[in-house]
C-alpha cells in the first residue's frame, strides 16, 4: 500500500477527513500525503480482502519471512572463515599515529578524503567545517556554519567543492577557492532539504549530483546546480544513519543503514530497494562497500561488524569478541579489501582480517569515542575522527 511511513512533527488538517490533528506523513508511489492516525487505519483496512485482519496478515508475513530464511539457509554450504583456512595469515602490522590534527573546538563528527590523497575535510559539533593539508597539518579553509552538529561532510570528486549538513536539515555545497582569505560561507549553497537532520552525504561520480541520508527515514538524490530532488528512497522505518555509494564508475546502487537495524541496497535509477539484510540487533551506525562492490560491511551499536555478500544474498562473516562490549561507530576497508578498520565507542580502532574473521591489531590513541574511520584513496594512510576534538592520521 505505502512504501514508507514515518511520524512527522506536523499538526494540521488531515487530507482525508479534514480534522485538525497530529499528522502522519505517508508516501504512496513517492507522493506525500498527510493523514491522521484514524484515516491511516481506515485506509489500511480498506485494502484487506474478505476474512482478512491485520493480525492474520502479520502472521502470514512472519511465516513467509521464516520460510525465506530457511530457503536461504539451504544454500549456505560453507562459511567464509572455512574457505579461508588455507589462506596465509596477515603478518604483524606496525601502524602508528603519524599526524594529529587539532583545531576543532568540539567533537569531530565526520571527515572525508579528497581524491588528491592529500587534503581532507572534517566537520564538528562546533559548527565548523575545516579543510586540512594532511602532509603539513595546515588548515587551508575554515567555514563557520549557522548551526552546530555538522554531522556529515564530503569532498567532491573534482576536489573543487565540499558538501556538509546536520541539524539544520539541509545539505549545503561550498565551492573552494585558491584564495585562502576568501569568505567561503558567503558562497555556500543549500542543495538538499529534509524534514529531519542530515546524517550522511556523498557525491556521485560527478560534482553535479549528491546523495543524502536523513533522520526522517529517507535517502534522496539531488541535482547540485538546481537543488531539484531527482529521486527519493523510502523503505527504512527509522532514522537513516549512513550511506555509501557503490565503488564502480558506472555503479547505480548504494547501501544505507539506520536505527531500524536494517541495511538496504538501492537502485538509484528506479528508487527501488533491491536487497535488505536484518541481522543486527541494534542501530546500524555505518555501512561501507567492499572495494570490488560485490559486498559491504556494517558497524552497529550491538558491538559487532558484519560482512554481507550481495551475490550470495546473505551475511558471510561477523567480527566480534567477548571483550568488545561497546558499539562500533564506523568501518572502512583497506585498498586490497583484506583488512577491515572499525572505530568503536571505547576510543579504539580494531583491525580485522576480513577473510579469517580474527582481530589482527588494535590502534590506541584517541581519548574519546571514534566517530569516523576512512582509508586514503591510495590506501597508504588511515584517518580517524573522534569526540576528543582531534583527527589522527595513521600509517
Amino acid at each position: 500500500m505505502c512504501d514508507q511511513t514515518f511520524l512527522a512533527a506536523t499538526f494540521g488538517p488531515c487530507d482525508s477527513c479534514g480534522n485538525t490533528s497530529p499528522l502522519m506523513n505517508i508516501y504512496i508511489k513517492n507522493e506525500p500525503i498527510n493523514y491522521c492516525s484514524f484515516c491511516v487505519e481506515v485506509m489500511a483496512c480498506q485494502e484487506l480482502q474478505r476474512g482478512e485482519t491485520l493480525q492474520t496478515l502479520k502472521r502470514e508475513c512472519e511465516s513467509l519471512k521464516k520460510k525465506l530464511e530457511e530457503d536461504r539457509g539451504k544454500l549456505n554450504d560453507t562459511e567464509l572463515h572455512q574457505v579461508a583456512e588455507k589462506v596465509d595469515a596477515v603478518g604483524a602490522l606496525s601502524i602508528k599515529t603519524r599526524r594529529v590534527l587539532k583545531g576543532h573546538g568540539n567533537k569531530v563528527l565526520c571527515m572525508d578524503w579528497c581524491k588528491d590523497k592529500r587534503r581532507l575535510v572534517s566537520s564538528s559539533q562546533d559548527g565548523k567545517v575545516i579543510i586540512w593539508d594532511a602532509f603539513t597539518l595546515n588548515k587551508e579553509h575554515g567555514v563557520a556554519l549557522p548551526c552546530t552538529w555538522v554531522m556529515a561532510c564530503a569532498y567532491a570528486p573534482s576536489g573543487c567543492a565540499v558538501a556538509c549538513g546536520g541539524l539544520d536539515n539541509k545539505c549545503s555545497v561550498i565551492p573552494l577557492s585558491l584564495d585562502k582569505n576568501e569568505n567561503l560561507a558567503a558562497k555556500k549553497k543549500s542543495v538538499a532539504m529534509h524534514t529531519n537532520y542530515v546524517s550522511g552525504c556523498t557525491f556521485t561520480n560527478s560534482d553535479m549530483q549528491i546523495l543524502t541520508s536523513s533522520g526522517d527515514g529517507t535517502c534522496a538524490l539531488w541535482d547540485v546546480e538546481s537543488g531539484q530532488l531527482l529521486q527519493s528512497f523510502h523503505g527504512h522505518t527509522a532514522d537513516v544513519l549512513s550511506l555509501d555509494l557503490a565503488p564502480s564508475e558506472t555503479g547505480n546502487t548504494f547501501v544505507s543503514g539506520g536505527c531500524d537495524k536494517k541495511a538496504s541496497v538501492w537502485d538509484m535509477r528506479s528508487g527501488q530497494n533491491i536487497q535488505s539484510f536484518e541481522s543486527h540487533v541494534s542501530d546500524i551506525n555505518c555501512v561501507k562497500y567492499y572495494p570490488s562492490g560485490d559486498a559491504f560491511a556494517s558497524a552497529s551499536d550491538d558491538a559487532t561488524c558484519r560482512f554481507y555478500d550481495l551475490r550470495a544474498d546473505r551475511e558471510v562473516a561477523v567480527y566480534q569478541k567477548d571483550s568488545i562490549i561497546f558499539g562500533a561507530s564506523s568501518v572502512d576497508f583497506s585498498l586490497s579489501g583484506r583488512l577491515l578498520f572499525a572505530g568503536y565507542n571505547d576510543y579504539t580502532v580494531n583491525v580485522w582480517d576480513v577473510l579469517k574473521g580474527n582481530r589482527v591489531s588494535i590502534l590506541l590513541g584517541h581519548e574519546n569515542r571514534v566517530s569516523r574511520v576512512r582509508v586514503s584513496p591510495d590506501g597508504t594512510a588511515l584517518c580517524t575522527a573522534s569526540w576528543d576534538n582531534t583527527l589522527r592520521i595513521w600509517a
